[in-house]
Order: structure tokens, then sequence, then C-alpha cells
């Protein structure tokens, strides 16, 4: 059975660069995933990420990425958009150290032999910690094409009966973590 990766990238303290690892963490709270698929945390981890996805078959990115077009809008790309260079100007330090471990994985021969970015492009990277509105309300639309992706790669993810509690640290109030 194929080994699937689900990673949301991104740095939490930045607004909207938090995208991908909130929609992870969102992904983890409403489904149960069979045993090959494993949700990674890829925050600004960079290039240690390389031995997370070294038994990858396959690998779904979820991340913010500077492209064309308005704040909200969604982008695809696929493995080969991060070899032949034709991913949007980098967003933040970690997207680089994120092409730099799919190169580092493909030389070492162990990358996964499909990757799919889903890029959602960003309002704010200022300091924060919540989303902006344009992006928020993109998360229901990112997540059905996520579950779409997974689906044609042979995944049914199971929605929980009763959905996990939802615990974003990151979004907490002071006076909520009491």
């Amino acid at each position: 059975m194929e080994k699937i990766g689900v990673m949301g990238v991104g740095n939490v303290l930045l607004r909207d660069e938090g995208f991908g690892v909130k929609l992870l963490y969102i992904l983890q709270a409403k489904y149960e995933f069979p045993d090959n698929v494993i949700l990674i945390d890829g925050g600004t981890a960079g290039i240690l990420l390389s031995p997370e996805i070294d038994q990858l078959d396959k690998l779904l990115i979820i991340d913010v990425v500077r492209a064309e077009g308005k704040p909200g809008d969604i982008k695809l790309y696929e493995k080969e958009d991060f070899f032949l260079d034709r991913l949007p100007l980098k967003l933040s330090p970690h997207q680089l150290g994120l092409q730099e471990v799919l190169l580092l994985n493909e030389i070492k021969g162990s990358c996964p032999k499909e990757i799919k970015l889903v890029g959602v492009i960003p309002k704010s990277i200022e300091t924060g910690t919540n989303l902006s509105p344009e992006l928020e309300e993109k998360i229901p639309e990112v997540e059905r094409l996520v579950l779409e992706i997974l689906r044609a790669w042979g995944v049914e993810p199971k929605e929980k009966e009763e959905p996990e509690t939802l615990n974003l640290w990151w979004e907490k109030k002071p006076s909520e973590e009491a």
C-alpha cells in the first residue's frame, strides 16, 4: 500500500502564512485517515523535513504562495513545478527550504513519486495569529480540494461522528489559556 503524506506548511505567527498548518489541524480534527496516510505539521522546519518524507510515495502540501491573482485564489502545482523552477517567487524562508528538501530527497532517491502543492494567495503575512477573512473563508474550499486529491489517490478519509475540538494554541487569547 502506498504511503501518503499530507503536509501543512507555514508560520502560524505571520497571519495567512499559517494557512497550511491550520488546515492540517482542521483535517486532523474532522477526519480519520487510513494507516497509510500521515499528517505532517511542517511548520517552518525546512530542511529538517527530509526524513519526514523519505518513505512517502505521494505528498500533498498545503501552503500559501505568492502568485498572480487576488488573496484567496487557489493554485495547484505538481512535482515538476518544484524542479523546473515554475513555482512563484518565494513568500517566506520555509518555502526555499521545502524546495531544497525535495531536491535533496530527489538526489537521495527518496523523493515521493507524486507531489501536489495546494497553494493559496495570502492577503497578509504581517505579525499576527489569525487568518485574514479572505483566507478564513477559503478553508472549506481547500478542505474539499484536499479530500478530492486524496480520493484520486485512492484514500477515503472518514468523517468523524464527533469532530475533535480544534485546539489551535496560536489563536488563543491570553484569557482563554487559563
